[in-house]
């Protein structure tokens, strides 16, 4: 999923926007991850706790960006995970199939399953588990972002160009960090402002269907009306039209996130 951006206007999108397409970016990752941790029970942070042992940050947050660092850390690892982190259903009008759409569990849905399942069966090595635990943080987020779940043709935006304030990016960027970091606020400002906005946290734990429906939601918001705009530059107008969205995306995950890990290792 790492793409560079291209210059656009003859401005360097990085300038203003991360350079790679990576769902949410790290900020968003980590917000996902701190919503989470913020409704972990007691047994299930022991259990976070005892797997993330000796990780650099042994904490939710700190390992939410983990499987989007891979190609760097692990390139082997990263090469077989690559296609873990989205699926594309635009144009099967955002109804999951698995046969058609994931083959060979290579997709969010089937990665999040298959990774949750490892998570939850004890009797495997610690390390095995803990790395389990990193990518369902992750995945939770990606099925979120709604061009993880879109379009084939444009691979979920990224080839889809835009500009804001004077500056290049592409779609996909764009709703992974660009609307968050066009507000301007800090990474505790922002996890105060879900927090107290956020609606009351879910607690039936019923995966792995749900994660089927959380990325059809997101696909229903990656081909909306006005989330492809009709020019290639984009003003602020479409910034309050989708932030909102962007908004309720990462809350919803954080919540479900939550649940997901308490159901798993709460036990």
């Amino acid at each position: 999923m790492l793409h560079r951006l291209l210059l656009c206007g003859g401005l360097l999108a990085a300038l203003a926007f991360p350079s790679s397409a990576l769902a949410w970016g790290k900020a968003g990752h980590r917000l996902v991850a701190q919503l989470a941790d913020a409704d972990l029970t007691p047994a299930a942070r022991a259990e976070v706790d005892r797997l993330l042992a000796g990780e650099p940050e042994p904490t939710l947050a700190g390992v939410a960006s983990w499987a989007d660092e891979l190609r760097a850390s692990d390139p082997d690892l990263g090469r077989r995970s690559a296609k873990w982190h989205y699926v594309n259903i635009g144009e099967s009008n955002c109804r999951y199939s698995a046969r058609r759409d994931c083959p060979n569990g290579d997709c969010v849905v089937e990665a999040l399953k298959a990774q949750t399942e490892i998570l939850a069966d004890r009797s495997r090595p610690r390390a095995e588990r803990a790395q389990a635990l990193k990518f369902v943080v992750h995945f939770v987020g990606d099925a979120h972002q709604p061009m993880h779940a879109g379009y084939g043709h444009d691979r979920g935006g990224n080839t889809h160009q835009i500009n804001f304030r004077g500056r290049g990016t592409n779609l996909h960027s764009f709703w992974d960090s660009g609307m968050l970091n066009s507000a301007r606020l800090s990474g505790d400002a922002w996890l105060a402002r879900l927090q107290q906005r956020a609606p009351t946290r879910e607690r039936t734990p019923v995966l792995p269907v749900p994660a089927i429906v959380w990325v059809q939601a997101s696909c229903r918001i990656a081909v909306s009306p006005g989330v492809y705009p009709p020019r290639a530059t984009i003003d602020e107008a479409y910034v309050q039209a989708h932030l909102p969205q962007v908004e309720q995306q990462l809350r919803d995950a954080g919540a479900r996130l939550g649940t997901l890990l308490n159901a798993t290792l709460g036990r």
